[in-house]
């Protein structure tokens, strides 16, 4: 069947000739907070949310978020709040999810590179399953198991060698990829799973990639992924949950349509219907993506004798995806007037070449000292922001309606040594 799409809303709007975040002038936040800034929509996160949750109807499922697209400890509370489960890749982000009242039986530890005593750690406060991707983590994992005289309940991550038609970076569902076990090797590896005294090995898990605007290739893996559950229950591995991993993309130029969210989880949950199995997901840039932004503000403007340039004061140590993805940005004045058209870079302050937010944009002309909103940032932005040339990790805003507060504040400058 043809895949739906929706032109993509988020919760920025000019109002009376200024950018808005739900109810909240962006300009009162800056005046507060000063550049730059992150800025989220609780309701925009919460919507999206609940699209996934609603689509599912009566099917018995759980959906994970993926904490590596925005872990704030408000962020996560907000979602535990409303009753999602989390995917982690680290005992770092086990941490968060606990210390935000995520439920430990409803976290999924994911990722090739688990550490023994990060697998200890998630044993200890029991989570809900491991996604392992190797037969030598398996060994580790049920060893650690038997130590502590429990069981882990596991699932396998298969790659179902399927192109997820994205970037190369965020693309994880082919056979040379790092992730994941070749699904031709993993009926033999779960036969000697169901052997293993400290595992039971209970599910399936599978993600081809990220930044799906076409959710066909997610399709066509939950097709192989049903399949492969039958085989294995023909085997007698007792499987009853199948996690179906994220993906779906978000609409990053304005000229893009996403993918319905409530369509895609109606034809994964219909396809099936006949497995009574328990399905996950493990959105995180659907539900994040487009409800948050960097604020910055104009420093300069600077001529050189081929280019223009506009110098902002966030750069690619707030915001990496531009230099690592070369991904777009949409990039908008807070105030809305009528400008003179101009073709330049918008760059940050660090000393690298590929420091930019954009390159050779067509973007209306801005004066030194006003507020630009960089959208579409709420995913894969603060949390791969670093310290490089010894800059200050941006504060954190979180807007509630009509309200908004610091959710993490901006660092200081004895942030920036201490523990050295």
């Amino acid at each position: 069947m043809e895949h739906r799409t929706k032109q993509s809303t988020t919760p920025f709007h000019y109002k009376d000739g200024e950018l808005y975040c739900d109810a909240v002038p962006l300009g009162r936040i800056a005046e507060t907070c000063k550049t730059p800034c992150y800025i989220y929509s609780a309701d925009g996160i919460l919507a999206r949310f609940k699209e996934y949750d609603e689509a599912f109807g009566a099917t018995p499922h759980t959906i994970c978020y993926a904490v590596k697209a925005n872990s704030n400890l408000s962020v996560l509370r907000l979602l535990a709040g409303a009753g999602a489960g989390f995917d982690i890749v680290s005992a770092g982000e086990l941490y968060r999810v606990l210390q935000a009242g995520g439920a430990a039986g409803k976290i999924v530890f994911s990722g090739i590179g688990k550490m023994k005593e990060e697998i200890d750690f998630a044993l200890s406060f029991g989570i809900g399953i491991f996604h392992c991707e190797s037969e030598a983590e398996l060994a580790v994992l049920d060893s650690c198991a038997r130590e502590r005289k429990t069981v882990a309940r596991i699932a396998l991550r298969v790659n179902p060698d399927v192109d997820a038609v994205t970037h190369p970076y965020i693309s994880t569902g082919l056979r040379d990829h790092k992730f994941g076990i070749n699904i031709a090797k993993a009926e033999g590896i779960y036969a000697a799973a169901v052997k293993m005294p400290g595992l039971c090995p209970e599910g399936v898990s599978c993600h081809i990639g990220s930044q799906m605007l076409d959710p066909a290739p997610a399709l066509e893996a939950a097709e192989k992924m049903f399949a492969f559950v039958q085989r294995l229950r023909e085997r007698g591995v007792p499987i009853s949950h199948l996690d179906l991993g994220g993906g779906l993309g978000v609409a990053y130029r304005s000229d893009q349509s996403t993918p319905s969210i409530s369509q895609f989880i109606v034809d994964v949950s219909s396809r099936a219907a006949g497995l009574g199995i328990h399905l996950s997901v493990e959105p995180g840039r659907s539900i994040v993506g487009e409800c948050g932004i960097l604020l910055a503000r104009v420093l300069f403007r600077k001529r050189s004798a081929t280019k223009e340039f506009v110098i902002v004061d966030a750069a690619m140590n707030d915001l990496l995806r531009p230099a690592l993805y070369d991904a777009y940005h949409e990039i908008l004045p807070v105030i809305e007037k009528d400008r003179e058209m101009m073709i330049a870079d918008v760059v940050g302050p660090v000393c690298e070449s590929g420091d930019f937010l954009a390159r050779d944009r067509a973007i209306g002309a801005l004066d030194e000292g006003e507020l630009i909103a960089v959208l579409t940032a709420g995913a894969y932005g603060f949390v791969l922001s670093s310290n490089y040339n010894s800059r200050l990790r941006a504060a954190e805003v979180l807007v509630e309606g009509d309200s908004w507060r610091v959710i993490r504040k901006r660092e200081t400058y004895e942030d920036l040594v201490r523990g050295e």
